[in-house]
């Protein structure tokens, strides 16, 4: 249902400031937008977009069509009737401009200042596909790739000299590779460029003097082009290529002296634990596979080693000839084991309840998972 509803200049102004400067003629309301008719006032001079110079010589007027902020979730749109003026200025290459309405309208903008400033801020932060989803819960549809275009229009913020400079490269496509320029205070990038130049980097330091201290890494080309254009900068390592410079030394001083690391080793006594192989293969050796696998490997070793082929022992053993292979291969049967032997679980206190720890049936494991289940006794209830 649309209606009309005529708003006083008082009320709106406080509802809308960015209608200040306008006249409203009527405000429509419905369920699928708010629309807002007003036009410029006549009679007030308007500055000339290629001069500046005041007019008031009005040519013709034409209507605006202005998307705006949500107002109480729904859309909010302004139809704006504006002047098309001519320019008094004879020397002025145009001869006629359309007026524009401060904090409203801007040129080739079919959004208000402050939907545009509100789409940039959300560009900015969420970028294009998560940017895009934000504006479609504050209710502006709005696609990823016109989002990414509007934040690729907004102007670079002014570069402020840092105290803390932080200088180091980074790899692009096809083994080429830039060099990055990074306020260490905010962690916010300057610049960037192709190459590792240490002319151009001078050249930069010489245009942006005032930096104090700079971070780099062990790069001669750096320090020469810091050296060049802020002699009087303090170079320092930051914490990543300190802790790459410590562990690269350490690895070549462990390389040189491989040789000598066996020497330093502690002589094993016969009161220490025995190592952690053996015990495995003890417990493998223990357990009912083992013990399979031993028995097998065993015999097949026995028969192949008196000239046999593998298609007579399996014959014999009534084993498949890739087993007997296998096992004729192998040089101990720990190699044909077709699972490690169990480790000890965090499960061994519920297996310890039911009686099955170290059990490698998983039969017997189905059956004990099924019996520590909580049996459900609702149908039983309801029967």
């Amino acid at each position: 249902m649309m209606g009309s509803l005529l708003l006083c200049s008082v009320e709106l102004v406080s509802l809308l400031p960015q209608l200040s400067d306008v006249h409203v003629v009527s405000v429509e309301v419905s369920d699928a937008v708010v629309a807002v008719y007003a036009r410029t006032r006549s009679g007030e001079p308007a500055g000339c977009t290629g001069c500046g110079r005041l007019s008031e010589w009005c040519h013709s007027r034409y209507a605006r069509r202005l998307a705006d902020v949500t107002l109480a979730g729904r859309p909010l749109r302004i139809d704006l009737s504006v002047r098309r003026l001519y320019c008094e200025n004879t020397t002025c290459p145009k001869v006629t401009f359309t007026e524009q309405v401060p904090g409203l309208t801007v040129r080739y903008q079919r959004r208000t200042s402050r939907l545009q400033s509100l789409v940039e801020d959300v560009g900015v932060v969420l970028a294009g596909r998560g940017g895009s989803r934000m504006l479609r819960i504050l209710g502006i549809k709005l696609s990823r790739v016109a989002l990414l275009s509007q934040l690729m229009r907004v102007p670079l913020p002014p570069l402020v000299t840092p105290q803390v400079l932080g200088v180091d490269d980074f790899a692009l496509d096809g083994g080429t590779y830039g060099t990055l320029l990074v306020d260490a205070t905010t962690r916010l990038p300057l610049t960037l460029w192709e190459g590792r130049d240490a002319k151009q980097l001078g050249r930069w330091l010489r245009e942006h003097p005032g930096i104090d201290i700079v971070c780099r890494d062990g790069s001669l080309t750096y320090r020469q082009g810091i050296t060049a254009g802020a002699p009087e900068a303090v170079q320092v390592s930051d914490r990543f290529h300190l802790w790459q410079g410590l562990s690269r030394r350490v690895q070549d001083i462990a390389s040189a002296h491989r040789g000598c690391l066996p020497a330093a080793l502690p002589t094993v006594s016969e009161d220490d634990h025995p190592p952690v192989e053996e015990t495995t293969q003890n417990a493998a050796a223990d357990s009912r596979a083992g013990r399979h696998a031993q028995s097998l490997f065993e015999a097949i070793q026995a028969l192949t080693c008196t000239g046999r082929s593998h298609s007579s022992v399996a014959r014999e053993l009534g084993l498949d000839r890739r087993t007997v292979r296998k096992y004729a291969r192998a040089r101990t049967w720990q190699e044909v084991m077709r699972r490690p032997p169990r480790k000890p679980s965090m499960l061994d206190p519920t297996l310890t309840t039911c009686g099955n720890v170290g059990t490698t049936d998983s039969t017997v494991r189905r059956s004990c998972t099924k019996n520590c289940r909580p049996r459900d006794t609702s149908a039983t209830t309801s029967a």
